[in-house]
């Protein structure tokens, strides 16, 4: 049975290491990291300082409406700047507003936007905690003094399809959407869900966007208690790692049916060719020592391409430095490629953990890293751990054995997966 191809036509991304794709690329081709002492808050004291954060973080920038900063949060305004950065990229607002007045509502109606977020930072609620203090066990007094201390626009603020929302009303773009919060896979399955709206003509084009910001006291504090955060950087697949860093960031996608790009002659950069997801059912931290569930996601997502193994050009993987599971990950990898495995390389060592974002960004930039026919390579990586030997891993760019990437996510309560997308060269 034959489908239609789903062609990517615009791109966009925005972290620590950079505010567009070719940026970010640029950082990790000349092993530069953003990962530094956390500027947002005194850490002196904290078990954990570091962090890739924006550096000069500028809302103006992101953002240029500065009445819509007081209805959205750190992280909206980067969701918000890489969907405009990737619609800008495509040229879809420029060709629609070409067209008649009838052709162009129907254009806005098919257009979609699919979003992964994250489930929210903890200082949303920071605001009532001077009050919370104050009043102590005090419920009246709380109740009459709430008004007064927290900003009228929480709500608004907190709500976590924001970026959704706002992409659509600032493009008029009114066709399917979904807002998807699902830990570090949110990004992911926000390209993989838009993929399927295409396919089953929900929609023309759809705009994927993940995002994040989690660089905040508690959220930090949290992870180190669960042992997953390293002090000082991230070693992904190394004899040394010791845990992941916090990033912050956003990633965006324009897909469209080959006969959306062919019928306003869009520039193609790219295809997405599947996806898969899948759940380990373990527990909220726990994963599989053996890499069952990315195996099978890999292999739904090999199946939904309608390729094999030997297809696949380079691994970006999740590689978040944390010991468990990048062993689990490269037990995955040799279940999947056995000997015959492509290059293998991992971003989070430059731009940290991006949470929801990661997948999202990750696979923005394998899509730059393939047009210029290189895997960066893991500048953090000086020993492999024999736990993951098998991996063709180097500190040192590579050499992609095809035009093809696959792009691996993992999070909370052991869900993992897969992407697989294709570059035009």
């Amino acid at each position: 049975m034959t489908r239609s191809r789903i062609l990517i036509t615009g791109s966009g991304a925005v972290c620590g290491a950079g505010n567009s794709p070719a940026s970010i690329l640029a950082a990790l081709s000349e092993g530069r990291s953003a990962i530094a002492p956390i500027a947002q808050w005194d850490t002196t004291g904290w078990p954990i300082r570091m962090a890739a954060e924006i550096p000069d973080f500028n809302p103006r920038a992101l953002v240029a409406d500065r009445k819509l900063h007081k209805f959205i949060r750190r992280t909206d305004m980067l969701g918000i700047y890489a969907g405009t950065q990737a619609i800008a990229d495509s040229a879809l607002i420029a060709h629609r507003d070409g067209l008649p007045a009838d052709a162009a509502a129907e254009y806005n109606d098919r257009t979609g936007i699919y979003v992964g977020s994250g489930g929210g930072a903890y200082n949303t609620q920071y605001e009532y905690f001077p009050l919370m203090t104050e009043a102590k066990h005090d419920l009246e007094r709380f109740g009459a003094e709430l008004g007064n201390v927290v900003n009228p626009m929480w709500l608004l603020r907190t709500l976590p399809n924001n970026v959704l929302c706002h992409v659509g009303i600032n493009h008029n773009l009114k066709g399917s959407n979904a807002c998807i919060t699902n830990h570090s896979c949110g990004g992911t399955l926000a390209v993989i869900e838009s993929m399927e709206a295409l396919r089953t003509d929900e929609a023309d084009r759809a705009v994927a966007i993940g995002h994040d910001a989690l660089i905040e006291p508690q959220m930090v504090l949290y992870y180190h208690r669960c042992g997953l955060m390293a002090e000082d950087t991230i070693r992904p697949f190394d004899r040394r790692r010791s845990g992941s860093l916090f990033g912050e960031g956003a990633g965006a996608l324009v897909l469209e049916t080959e006969a959306s790009a062919a019928a306003r002659n869009a520039r193609v950069m790219g295809e997405v060719l599947g996806g898969g997801h899948v759940s380990e059912g373990t527990g909220l931290l726990a994963i599989r020592d053996d890499g069952d569930g990315l195996a099978r996601a890999i292999g739904d997502a090999l199946h939904d391409a309608r390729i094999g193994p030997a297809d696949i050009g380079m691994v970006v993987a999740h590689g978040n430095g944390t010991r468990q599971s990048d062993t689990t990950e490269a037990a995955a990898l040799r279940r999947v490629f056995g000997q015959a495995m492509p290059p293998v390389t991992a971003f989070k060592w430059s731009i940290g953990h991006l949470i929801a974002a990661a997948g999202i960004v990750e696979t923005v930039v394998a899509l730059a890293a393939l047009s210029q026919n290189t895997v960066p390579g893991i500048a953090t990586l000086s020993e492999v751990d024999p736990e993951c030997a098998g991996l063709p891993l180097s500190a040192n760019p590579q050499t992609p054995r095809s035009d093809v990437a696959l792009v691996l996510s993992r999070g909370f309560a052991g869900t993992d997966g897969a992407l697989i997308v294709r570059a035009s060269r």
